[in-house]
C-alpha cells in the first residue's frame, strides 16, 4: 500500500519480520544489548526488551517528538519505548510498527502481551510460541524465555498483533 501526505512523501507498507523478532528474543532475553540502557532498576526493563524485540522485527523507527516511538540512548528515548500505556497507543494508532488489540486466538509469535491490574497495565512481554492454548513467552524484569503466560498472575491481559509496519 502506498499513499501520499501533504509533504509528497510516500508512505510505505513493509514486511514485519516475525523470525527477527524471535532470533532477538532468543539471544537477548536472559542478557541485556549493551547497545540499549537496562530499565529494570528504574521501573523495569520489560517495555524497553519488548521494543527492541519489535525493532529487530520492523528496523523502522518513528522519531516524532513525544508521539513516536524511538530510542537514541537512554535520555533521548519516546516515552513508548520503555512505557506500556505508552507503547499501546503508539503500536495501536501511529506510523511505524503498528497494530490492533486482539485476544488469545489472535496473537502470533512476535506480538506483545500486556499484563495488568486494577491499577492499569505493567508488563509487557513478547510471544515467542503458541501451541494450542499455550502462549509461551520472552520478557525482562524477570527474564524469561519460553515461559509459559499461565505461569504469570495477572488480573487482566491484553494481546497487540502486530500487523505491519509503516515507513515514509
Amino acid at each position: 500500500m502506498l499513499r501520499q501526505n501533504r509533504n509528497h512523501r510516500i508512505l510505505k507498507e513493509i514486511g514485519y519480520q516475525r523470525e527477527a523478532v524471535l532470533e532477538y528474543a532468543k539471544q537477548w532475553a536472559k542478557g541485556r544489548n549493551p547497545r540499549y540502557l537496562d530499565f529494570e532498576h528504574m521501573g523495569g526493563d520489560c517495555t524497553n526488551f519488548a521494543s527492541q524485540c519489535i525493532y529487530a522485527g520492523s528496523g523502522v523507527m518513528n522519531y516524532t517528538p513525544t508521539m513516536g516511538w524511538y530510542y537514541s540512548s537512554g535520555s533521548n528515548r519516546s516515552p513508548s519505548w520503555t512505557g506500556v500505556v505508552y507503547l499501546y497507543n503508539f503500536l495501536t494508532g501511529n506510523k511505524g510498527p503498528y497494530g490492533v488489540e486482539t485476544n488469545e486466538k489472535g496473537v502470533e509469535p512476535g506480538d506483545i502481551v500486556q499484563l495488568g491490574n486494577k491499577n492499569g497495565y505493567y508488563h509487557s512481554p513478547v510471544v515467542v510460541d503458541v501451541a494450542g492454548n499455550n502462549i509461551l513467552v520472552a520478557a525482562h524484569s524477570y527474564d524469561a524465555y519460553m515461559r509459559p503466560l499461565d505461569s504469570y498472575i495477572y488480573e487482566k491481559v491484553r494481546f497487540i498483533h502486530i500487523q505491519g509496519v509503516r515507513n515514509w
